[in-house]
């Protein structure tokens, strides 16, 4: 078993002090291969960039790796790449997916390889009981430490109580949830379920609400329980948004946490979060119902020369119609929330 006690020093602090986490995505040959060398080049881009940690395995790394045999090459590579920057020096998350002996399958290969935590996905548990999930979720954390998943329902996600979470948070090898369904009411509900768990000092929470980004990141929680006050933040983000521009994106929460922890905001701070959110609307695809979501995070890095192309492991998922220019057109809108020109200067290295 490994728990967040037995973490390298200082990974828990740059945890629970906020951090950007791309979700890695996968790179793949024309053959739709795995193409080892871009693969290790993404990792070093995200790294370089700024962010605290990589979480490989996960939806936008394309939950067929299971099936193609790739989850446990692909969790090398992203170690490998964090090992490169010395020990402890990147938070190293795993995507853990499918019922109990799949996810604790899962979190025993991603310990094996020098992993800290599991993002753990609850979407093979539509219809089973609270009761059920809530014993997953422990049988999960006897492995290695938990990083919790509100996926939203529209691309699978399961819908999920305050009750719920107030018992997940309970769960005492709980470090950390990632917020995504995207939904005020429920992001909400998260935050309530940690505070009557009375766990908010040990669980961080980050943002997985692509949509509402820089929102999430400086609002101050005020919520009321047991006739006090307790204001609880929103301190990083683990987001697939966060897998392209990444340099950009550490710059803005670096940003967010400077300027938005104050009783007011600047004004021009609030305004990015419209702005973020319009060149999310393109990347994910929304108008198609995000069906070009990971294709669409792919054509960034292939027009930045980090991917050779857009391929995905399924031939049925690929950019929609008029996608790429959305995306050309939102960062020609918005090129201080891009990073070619950090791209362009350290490509050759991260190739080599």
């Amino acid at each position: 078993m490994l728990r967040w006690h037995d973490w390298p020093a200082g990974l828990l602090e740059r945890l629970r002090e906020g951090c950007v986490i791309p979700a890695h995505p996968l790179a793949l040959t024309a053959e739709r291969r795995l193409d080892p060398r871009r693969q290790k080049a993404l990792s070093r881009y995200y790294l370089d960039a700024g962010a605290g940690g990589l979480a490989v395995g996960v939806h936008t790394t394309q939950f067929a790796i299971r099936e193609a045999g790739l989850y446990e090459p692909v969790l090398r590579i992203a170690a490998e790449a964090a090992a490169e920057r010395g020990p402890g020096r990147a938070i190293l998350v795993a995507g853990a997916i499918g019922r109990t002996e799949q996810a604790v399958r899962e979190a025993r290969i991603a310990r094996g390889l020098g992993y800290h935590a599991v993002l753990l996905s609850l979407a093979a548990w539509k219809g089973a009981s609270e009761d059920e999930m809530i014993a997953h979720c422990e049988a999960v954390a006897r492995e290695m430490p938990l990083f919790g998943f509100y996926l939203q329902p529209a691309v699978g996600g399961v819908p999920l109580s305050v009750g719920f979470w107030r018992r997940f948070a309970a769960i005492g090898n709980v470090v950390a949830i990632k917020i995504a369904p995207f939904n005020r009411y429920a992001t909400l509900e998260v935050l309530r379920g940690v505070l009557e768990a009375g766990a908010e000092r040990r669980i961080a929470l980050y943002t997985g609400n692509d949509d509402h980004i820089v929102a999430d990141l400086v609002t101050s929680f005020a919520l009321r329980h047991d006739d006090r006050e307790v204001v609880l933040r929103i301190v990083g983000g683990l987001l697939g948004h966060w897998s392209v521009w990444t340099k950009a994106a550490v710059d803005l929460h670096a940003r967010c946490r400077a300027e938005g922890t104050g009783m007011t905001l600047p004004a021009g701070l609030l305004a990015l979060d419209a702005q973020v959110t319009e060149m999310n609307a393109a990347v994910f695809d929304v108008a198609n119902g995000f069906h070009g979501v990971i294709a669409g995070c792919h054509e960034v890095l292939r027009r930045q020369g980090l991917l050779e192309g857009i391929w995905c492991l399924d031939p049925n998922e690929g950019l929609s119609p008029g996608q790429a220019e959305l995306i050309e057109a939102v960062a020609r809108r918005y090129p201080h929330l891009t990073d070619d020109a950090f791209v362009r200067d350290n490509l050759d290295r991260w190739l080599s």
